[in-house]
């Protein structure tokens, strides 16, 4: 359905180009779940808004393309991609469901503007049942369909959020951290509904997350995010139970495991890379306790193992290793480099 190839997006600064998204590859295909996780500031928001091309006022699709079913996005007139992609074929469910909705409007009215707006053959009737209809299927009462968003909690807003961006049924959902204003009970009937709305309209799903239990138990597969490019991806279970990559292994050691009697998590030392005008090599590197001399000078290409496990690490041919050394604290005590430790520009989201 969706055909992301060689994709790079920049933001231009006072200081230079910010590399958000750097050359990554990726095919989304119906009914699929992908799971986008990595730490803040490896370009999960920036890569999802690219596709409709949300970016910020200085971002920018310097290379690469993105195609929907023949159709490529990168080339369509502001005009056409309102009418035909954004909403209809791509809708995303942003981080803050706050920022996202009209303040001066009430939440059923803006459900009905998008149905109306897109649909002109609906009646206003018939777009407010089915923005009635949302509200059950997400779990809030349809008599608060005439409430303003002050007068919803955090999480009532994000569910509202949900029922926009599914309102015309579209072909896939961007869902950038959809669930983290509820409590857990409700994430799962969230994301269960999600899911038969998926099964029932074919739909595919992005889905941008830190939470490595939502990405095991929702996704079918699984990108792991570093830098602005895709390290490693496979389908769920083999990246939970069988990493390649020292970046994916240490995002494993940060989930709990109830097998475990210990739980003392560990964490990646350091902070993400500084993407102006990076240099070659591996930008996980500087935090790798198993970087070597190549790590530093030549940027790994993509390779597989197994069918459909892709990772860029120049020692991923010796997973049994990497996986048994990462699993101990002094690994990650003793073997990176904890004087690098640029920051992310602060006018680059995420």
């Amino acid at each position: 359905m969706l055909e992301i190839r060689d994709l790079e997006v920049h933001y231009h600064t006072e200081d230079g180009d910010v590399h958000a998204v750097d050359g990554v590859n990726l095919t989304v295909r119906e009914n699929q779940t992908i799971g986008l996780v990595g730490e803040s500031g490896c370009g999960k928001s920036t890569l999802a808004k690219s596709l409709i091309r949300l970016l910020a006022s200085n971002g920018e699709i310097v290379e690469g393309s993105v195609t929907l079913d023949g159709t490529e996005i990168t080339e369509l007139s502001l005009k056409e991609l309102n009418k035909n992609i954004r909403w209809t074929e791509i809708s995303m469910i942003p981080q803050n469901a706050m920022n996202a909705l009209d303040p001066v409007q009430t939440v059923g009215d803006q459900i009905v503007e998008v149905i109306l707006a897109h649909e002109s053959d609906t009646s206003k009737r018939d777009a407010r049942n089915r923005a009635k209809d949302l509200f059950e299927k997400l779990g809030i009462d349809e008599n608060r369909i005439d409430d303003y968003p002050h007068q919803f909690s955090g999480g009532m807003a994000q569910r509202a959020i949900m029922g926009l961006a599914l309102a015309l049924s579209p072909t896939i959902i961007l869902a950038d951290e959809p669930t983290t204003a509820l409590d857990v009970v409700i994430q799962d009937r969230i994301l269960r509904v999600i899911k038969d709305l998926q099964d029932e309209l074919g739909s595919a799903m992005i889905l941008i997350t830190h939470d490595m239990s939502v990405v095991s138990e929702r996704c079918d597969d699984i990108a792991v995010m570093y830098g602005g490019r895709i390290v490693e991806y496979a389908d769920a279970e083999t990246i939970i139970k069988a990493p390649r990559h020292p970046y994916t292994l240490g995002l494993r050691n940060s989930f709990p495991d109830i097998t475990e009697d210990s739980q003392n998590l560990i964490s990646i030392p350091g902070a993400p890379p500084d993407l102006i005008d990076p240099d070659e090599g591996c930008k996980f590197a500087p935090r790798c306790p198993f970087a070597e001399d190549e790590c530093w000078d030549v940027t790994p290409e993509s390779r597989e193992f197994d069918d459909g496990h892709f990772v860029k690490c120049h020692r991923a041919d010796e997973a049994e290793l990497l996986q048994r050394e990462a699993s101990k604290r002094d690994t990650w005590l003793d073997g990176t480099d904890e004087s690098a430790e640029p920051a992310t520009p602060e006018d680059v989201d995420d």
